[in-house]
């Protein structure tokens, strides 16, 4: 029987951990954008566990979802026409999670519909273009 550790071995490079840097750095900017949409700048530094708290359950929901559906698998390390829908499939249950988290008693903010949909489209669009962008500079 497979562990879990030989699982996601088998399901991870270290080719590609350069982009989980950049998408961690994207997911942190997206949702930190919309924070201060949402409140303004000074929110920021006024109440920095507060917006740290808006972005988590969505880090965490990536964390758990990305590693196992292979956003880090040998082939995303290769060409973004790989590494792109693969970071697309990996996002949707991963945001749908950090929706689900947001919505229960564990984080502030609910997940009301309206934010369900700018979370869908802002992070697939942020990490889409942000993987296309890590292929074609190099």
């Amino acid at each position: 029987m497979a562990t879990l550790r030989g699982a996601l071995a088998e399901r991870t490079d270290p080719d590609a951990w350069p982009l989980a840097v950049g998408d961690l750095v994207v997911l942190v900017a997206v949702f930190s954008a919309g924070t201060v949409h949402h409140n303004g700048v000074d929110y920021l530094t006024a109440d920095p566990v507060g917006a740290a708290l808006t972005v988590l359950p969505f880090l965490i929901g990536w964390a758990v979802v990305a590693p196992p559906v292979g956003a880090y698998s040998p082939g995303a390390a290769e060409s973004a026409k790989a590494a792109v829908p693969l970071a697309l499939r990996a996002w949707i249950p991963a945001a749908l999670l950090g929706l689900g988290l947001r919505a229960s008693p564990l984080f502030d903010g609910g997940a009301a519909p309206a934010l369900v949909v700018v979370s869908l489209v802002a992070g697939a669009v942020g990490l889409g273009v942000w993987r296309w962008l890590a292929f074609r500079m190099r």
